[in-house]
């Protein structure tokens, strides 16, 4: 899936098949999608529709022109055909464009894991205390700023082996309790891990899954996660640049054994983190 297809079809439409380009026609579950949209004088893009849900347009921040949108693909979304349409007005007449977008399945791994039996079959108070963890970062995650604070490439936060990769099902103690959502690095207690990219933290807590956990908002929708740490050098509110150390890694939370869990957001939805930052790096700078 590293190819690039262009396939424009337009709906009543001047616009020229270079204005608008999909990085690609064909994505595995779990993954995103970039789509460039050039700045044109007649033109006023408004959304973009896609799979029953709604996504912003952004101005380009690292680029003289332009616009674009990121369509992240769930997980959980199954293989099927759908349209990406793109709402704009053209000297104020309301149009669209449209593309047929596929979605395969990602064929990700099985892995099984063993943890205490208090990880998995959750007492009422623990359980409470979870789902209330998941609505606070889901209405995080929810939150789009019209801001981005990106300036560069992004990187990864630590420089080790990666020993679980995005999209593993998960089967804790003989039960299937989901996937895994992010891309584990081989870390000791205490190795210092740095920012992915300049951002502003919104939240830095113990969770009881999830461990010493700091969520970054790197504006436009876009998040990033790192989880199970065993200190923090920042707080909520904290602006940071990108290689900051933002705290220690650990094996708190519902762990195996000490490593840093880095996942992403996209407008809400997971996706594998590398891939996501593979794209941006390619199509932002």
């Amino acid at each position: 899936m590293m190819y690039k297809v262009f396939i424009l079809i337009f709906l009543g439409t001047t616009l020229f098949a270079s204005n608008i380009k999909l990085d690609r026609t064909t994505i595995a579950n779990g993954q995103s999608v970039f789509l460039e949209l050039a700045q044109i004088r007649e033109i006023e893009y408004e959304k973009i529709d896609f799979m029953g849900k709604s996504y912003p347009i952004y101005k380009h921040q690292t680029k003289d022109a332009g616009y674009y949108s990121i369509l992240p693909i769930s997980y959980y979304e199954k293989a099927k055909k759908d349209k990406v349409v793109v709402h704009y007005l053209e000297n104020l007449k309301p149009k669209a464009w449209h593309v047929e977008l596929s979605v395969i399945d990602g064929n990700y791994e099985k892995e099984v894991i063993k943890v205490s039996n208090s990880k998995v079959n959750l007492n009422k108070k623990d359980n409470a205390r979870a789902e209330e963890e998941q609505k606070e970062a889901m209405r995080i995650y929810n939150t789009t700023s019209e801001k981005s604070y990106i300036s560069s490439e992004f990187i990864v936060p630590l420089d080790s082996k990666i020993t679980s990769g995005f999209g593993k099902a998960r089967i804790y103690n003989d039960t299937l309790k989901g996937y895994h959502s992010g891309t584990d690095f081989r870390a000791e207690v205490g190795i210092p891990i740095k920012a992915s990219n300049d951002g502003v933290v919104v939240l830095a807590k113990e969770r009881f899954y999830s461990g010493g956990s700091v969520i970054l908002d790197h504006g436009h929708g876009i998040y990033t996660c790192y989880f199970h740490m065993s200190k923090f050098n920042v707080q909520k509110g904290d602006k940071v640049h990108k290689t900051q150390i933002i705290g220690l890694s650990g094996d708190s939370g519902r762990v195996t054994g000490p490593h840093l869990h880095f996942s992403a957001r996209v407008s809400g939805v997971q996706v594998d983190p590398l891939q996501l930052i593979e794209l941006l790096n390619k199509k932002l700078f």
